[in-house]
C-alpha cells in the first residue's frame, strides 16, 4: 500500500484528490492535512479571504470539470444558504460570476463528492482538519517523507504533494496601528475610516479591500441605468482611498471568452520542449511561444489586427498596447472597457487580442523553467505588466462600484514607479514617499499588491532546506556577456559559476516539468511534488487559478503512474 499525503486542503488539493480518485493507481491510501475546518474552499473562497461582498472573477462555464456544474449543484443546495446570497437556481446564469463564499461552499461540496467516490472505490482516505503542518523532511535512507504537525505528532509517507496555496506573511501588521500587510482576512478592514487610506497596488486584491472598506463607511445604491451611486456615512466624512499603481493602471474587465477552458493543447508537451531545446542551445525561446500561442491565434481570428502587429516582437506589441492604456485616465479607460465588456458578454463575442494574451500567459507558464535568463528578464520586465492587467478579469459589479466611488470623489489612482516607498507613521498608518521627494501621510495603509512569490529562505518547511532537498530557483544566461552586464547593473541577482557562466537568481525553488523539486545538483526528488504557487513562482510565473490546479495535478498523476 502506497501512502500519499496532500498538505493543504484547498482548491489545489481538490483537483489533486480528484486526479487520485479517478486515476488507475491501485493500492494507495491518501491523507489530507487542512489547517482549517473545511476542505475545498482554501483561503480565497472561505472566511479567511472573503466576506459576503467579495465575488469571483470566473463563471460556472469557465471552471474545469468537477463532479457537477454549479447550476446542477444549486438545485440541491440548502435553501437557507441560497437565500443568504440572494441567489436561486432559476435566476442563475452560468456566464456570470458568483459570491466567493458561495463558490467556496460549492468547492467544498465537490470535495465531499470525491470523498464519497473514494469510499465507493475503497480508496482509504484520512482527513486531518484543523491541523497545521509544521515541517516536512525527506528521509532518503528510508525512502519516506516525514510530516510533522503542530501537536508534535509525526507521519511517514511514500509521496507528499504540497498544496498550501496562498500565504500572507505579517511584517509590520499588529505592531503598527492601521497598517495591514494584506487585506485578509477582510473582517479586519471593516471599520469606520474618517481619514485618508493608502492602498499599495490596484489589483483584484486591492479591489477586495475597496469593497470591504466602502461598505463599512457607506452604501451603494442602484440607478435606473444599472450603474451605482454611493452614499457616505456622516461619521466617515474624511473617508478617501488612494490606489497606488505602477503606470496608474487598473485591472481590465471581464469579457466573453470564446474558449472557456484553457486546454493542454495550448501547452508544449514534454517531448516538444525537449525537441525545441535541442535546436536552441538548451533553451525554449520566448519568441517561439509568442509566435505559436499569440501571433498565430491573432492571424486566424483577427486578420486586421494581425496585419498591424505581424512585424512586432513581443516587446513591441506590449508597448503598443500599454501606451494606448497609459494615454487615457484610469477611470475613463475603466468606463470605456466596461462598455466594451458589456457588449462582448451580451453578444457572446470575445475581445480577441485579450483572450489571445490570456492563452499566451497560460502557454508561457509551463515551459518558463526552460527559458534563458535573458528571456525571463524580458518576460518579467516587459511582458507580465500587461498580462497581469488583462487576465485579472475584473467583474462588472466591481467596476460599477469603483466608478460610483470615483463619481463621489472618494477614490483616485496614483501613478507610481518602483522608486516609491512606504514607511510607518509615527503612531499609526504610513507615509508614502514618491519620486521627486514628494511625501504624503495616510492614516491607514494596506499592502494589496497580491500574492508575492516566496524566496528560498521564506519557504516555511525547514526540514526541506536543511537537508538541501530543495534548491533556490535560477536560470542560466545564454550569453556570458549579458550575464556579466546584468551582474554589474545590480538590477537582478546574478551569480557567476566556476565555469565562467552566469545564473539569474529567481524567487522560489527549482522544479521539473512534473512539479518535483530539484536539489542543488539538479536531481528531482521522487517522493515530493510542489503545487504551492508562491513556492514555485520563479519558474512558474503566472498565477492561473483553477486551470493551473487542474494542469499541475494531471502532470503529477502522470509521473506517479510511471513508478
Amino acid at each position: 500500500m502506497k501512502n500519499i499525503a496532500l498538505i493543504g486542503g484547498g482548491p489545489a488539493a481538490l483537483f489533486m484528490f480528484k486526479g487520485l480518485v479517478q486515476s488507475p493507481l491501485k493500492n494507495i491510501e491518501v491523507s489530507i492535512f487542512e489547517q482549517h475546518e473545511k476542505l475545498g474552499a482554501g483561503m480565497p473562497y472561505s472566511k479567511y479571504g472573503s466576506s459576503t461582498e467579495h465575488i469571483t472573477n470566473v463563471s460556472d462555464n469557465e471552471i474545469p470539470g468537477l463532479k457537477a456544474p454549479i447550476k446542477d449543484w444549486l438545485s440541491h443546495a440548502p435553501t437557507e444558504m441560497l437565500s443568504d446570497y440572494s441567489i436561486s437556481e432559476k435566476e442563475f446564469n452560468e456566464d456570470k460570476v458568483l459570491p466567493r463564499l458561495l463558490f467556496g461552499e460549492y468547492l467544498s461540496a465537490q470535495f465531499d463528492l470525491f470523498l464519497a467516490e473514494a469510499r465507493k472505490n475503497e480508496l482509504p482516505t484520512n482527513v486531518f482538519y484543523n491541523t497545521r503542518v509544521r515541517d516536512i523532511e525527506d528521509v532518503q535512507t528510508k525512502k519516506k517523507v516525514k510530516v510533522s504537525v503542530e501537536s508534535g505528532e509525526t507521519f511517514n509517507f511514500d509521496e507528499v504533494i504540497i498544496c498550501t496555496g496562498h500565504s500572507w506573511p505579517c511584517k509590520a501588521e499588529g505592531s503598527i496601528t492601521n497598517w495591514f500587510d494584506s487585506p485578509y482576512p477582510p473582517q479586519k478592514l471593516f471599520k469606520i475610516a474618517n481619514f485618508p487610506i493608502a492602498i499599495k497596488g490596484a489589483s483584484l486584491t486591492a479591489i477586495d479591500a475597496v469593497r470591504t472598506l466602502s461598505r463599512a463607511n457607506g452604501c451603494f445604491t442602484k440607478n435606473s441605468d444599472d450603474t451605482y451611486g454611493f452614499k457616505l456615512n456622516p461619521e466617515s466624512a474624511g473617508f478617501h482611498i488612494t490606489l497606488h499603481a505602477i503606470d496608474g493602471l487598473l485591472p481590465a474587465m471581464r469579457f466573453h471568452l470564446e474558449d472557456n477552458h484553457l486546454e493542454p493543447a495550448h501547452v508544449l508537451s514534454h517531448e516538444e520542449i525537449y525537441e525545441i531545446k535541442q535546436k536552441n542551445n538548451g533553451f525554449v525561446p520566448l519568441d517561439l511561444i509568442y509566435e505559436l500561442n499569440f501571433k498565430q491565434v491573432i492571424q486566424r481570428k483577427n486578420p486586421e489586427l494581425f496585419a498591424e502587429i505581424k512585424e512586432m516582437r513581443i516587446e513591441d506589441f506590449i508597448s503598443f498596447m500599454m501606451e494606448k492604456r497609459k494615454k487615457i485616465d484610469a477611470f475613463t479607460l475603466l468606463e470605456d472597457e466596461y462598455k466594451e465588456a458589456e457588449k462582448s458578454i451580451e453578444r457572446h463575442e470575445s475581445v480577441i487580442w485579450k483572450e489571445a494574451l490570456s492563452t499566451l500567459s497560460y502557454a508561457i507558464n509551463y515551459p518558463a523553467k526552460h527559458f534563458s535568463a535573458e528571456d525571463m528578464i524580458r518576460l518579467k520586465e516587459k511582458v507580465m505588466p500587461l498580462i497581469s492587467i488583462i487576465i485579472a478579469y475584473m467583474p462588472q459589479s466591481s467596476a460599477r462600484e469603483l466608478m460610483a466611488l470615483h463619481e463621489a470623489g472618494l477614490i483616485e489612482v496614483k501613478d507610481v514607479d518602483s522608486s516609491s516607498s512606504v514607511v510607518p507613521g509615527k503612531s499609526e498608518g504610513a507615509i508614502y514617499k514618491y519620486s521627486q521627494g514628494e511625501e504624503k501621510y495616510f492614516s491607514m495603509f494596506i499592502d494589496a499588491v497580491g500574492q508575492r512569490p516566496f524566496f528560498y529562505n521564506q519557504i516555511p518547511f525547514e526540514g526541506l532546506k536543511k537537508k538541501e532537498t530543495i534548491s533556490a530557483a535560477y536560470l542560466r544566461f545564454a550569453s556570458n556577456l549579458r550575464g556579466e552586464k546584468e551582474m554589474e547593473s545590480d538590477t537582478n541577482v546574478v551569480l557567476k559559476e566556476e565555469s565562467g557562466g552566469y545564473l539569474l537568481q529567481l524567487p522560489g525553488i527549482n522544479i521539473n516539468d512534473f512539479f518535483q523539486p530539484l536539489d542543488v545538483y539538479g536531481v528531482a526528488n521522487p517522493r515530493l511534488f510542489i503545487m504551492a504557487v508562491p513556492f514555485i513562482a520563479g519558474v512558474n510565473p503566472d498565477y492561473s487559478g483553477l486551470d493551473f490546479c487542474e494542469a499541475a495535478s494531471e502532470k503529477i498523476i502522470q509521473k506517479m503512474m510511471e513508478k
